[in-house]
């Protein structure tokens, strides 16, 4: 076995061939980084800044028979924008500090080892999957702001889109797709609350199969609270509790860290949280250049954008938390 120490390099002429092959995969690479999150919601693929998502809605009802019966239009479609945003990066990256993160410390020298060296796709994937902890960390709170510098600044969150909607009066308490929570959250409470959540649904959206988008926070102190007032329960044989108690394990918790902090959760069924993405169109990209000496410049562009199916207290219910306490634990 030769001792002879190589210096691990992968030239500018590899990543450049490498994004080019492997472009639609590193350009979904965000996404599948975010997966903790959107594996609870339902991705649209192909959308390029804008898509009209429509439901219907009917009164049409059968009635005793008459061969004159002539029933006034009912039917109406009501449609939603799905917007997506282009957005690009321009990330400066030195290509021995990646591949020494991917090896180890000091993995740059290598002698035969060299042969298992990171290939250039591994390397542009390190850093393409960075980008997706950002995008997951501001899905709900992320504000549009053409001007921005930061991912929070790219589209419009589902967060965002409900505050803009109750502000319209389109969500409210009237309405029934509002919940406005008196007391804070505490591990005392917090499965009283999970319940007055659920028995406050519409019995539509009820005996759908749906998450309640929360905390992490809240889902711990629904634990401690399950823990104490059913500790005397056959059933409850675990600790961790995946379905809020009384539903028929309909109403599954999903703790998101996007969540933690905020004032609002979201009861909806999977397929009422929508974002959209466009991997197939030529305005998508991904490139590698050299700008500077032992430093590379990965540029890439992308769409994405969130959107309810349906604001419908049949498809969503928001839950407004209440303000915590000065010096309280909640």
């Amino acid at each position: 076995m030769s001792n002879e120490i190589h210096t691990i390099e992968i030239s500018l002429e590899e990543y450049q061939e490498a994004a080019r092959i492997y472009r639609q995969p590193l350009l979904l690479l965000p996404l599948f980084a975010a997966q903790e999150t959107l594996k609870f919601m339902t991705g649209i693929p192909g959308v390029r800044y804008s898509v009209a998502v429509g439901t219907a809605e009917s009164n049409a009802q059968f009635a005793p028979y008459k061969a004159s019966r002539k029933s006034a239009g009912t039917t109406d479609i009501i449609y939603r924008d799905l917007k997506t945003y282009f957005g690009n990066v321009a990330e400066d990256f030195e290509p021995n500090s990646v591949i020494q993160l991917l090896l180890g410390k000091g993995a740059a020298f290598l002698g035969d080892g060299q042969k298992n060296a990171p290939s250039a796709k591994l390397v542009l994937s390190t850093i393409m999957q960075s980008l997706g902890h950002n995008l997951e960390q501001v899905l709900f709170s992320a504000e549009r702001d053409a001007t921005g510098d930061t991912t929070a600044d790219l589209f419009d969150g589902w967060g965002t889109i409900a505050d803009a909607e109750i502000e319209d009066e389109n969500i409210s308490v009237a309405k029934g797709n509002l919940m406005e929570l008196e007391e804070e959250i505490t591990d005392v409470n917090a499965v009283d609350i999970a319940k007055e959540i659920l028995f406050g649904l519409d019995s539509n959206l009820r005996k759908q199969n749906c998450f309640l988008y929360c905390s992490q926070d809240f889902a711990d102190k629904y634990n401690e609270s399950y823990l104490a007032t059913h500790s005397g329960i056959i059933y409850n044989d675990k600790y961790e509790q995946a379905f809020v108690e009384g539903s028929g394990r309909k109403l599954t918790l999903a703790p998101l860290p996007c969540l933690d902090g905020t004032d609002k959760f979201f009861v909806a069924p999977k397929e009422n949280m929508l974002y959209g993405y466009d991997n197939m169109s030529d305005i998508e990209r991904i490139q590698v250049d050299r700008f500077q000496p032992w430093i590379l410049t990965l540029s890439a562009a992308m769409f994405f954008g969130c959107q309810f199916y349906s604001i419908d207290k049949r498809m969503l219910k928001v839950i407004k938390l209440a303000a915590a306490s000065e010096g309280g634990n909640g």
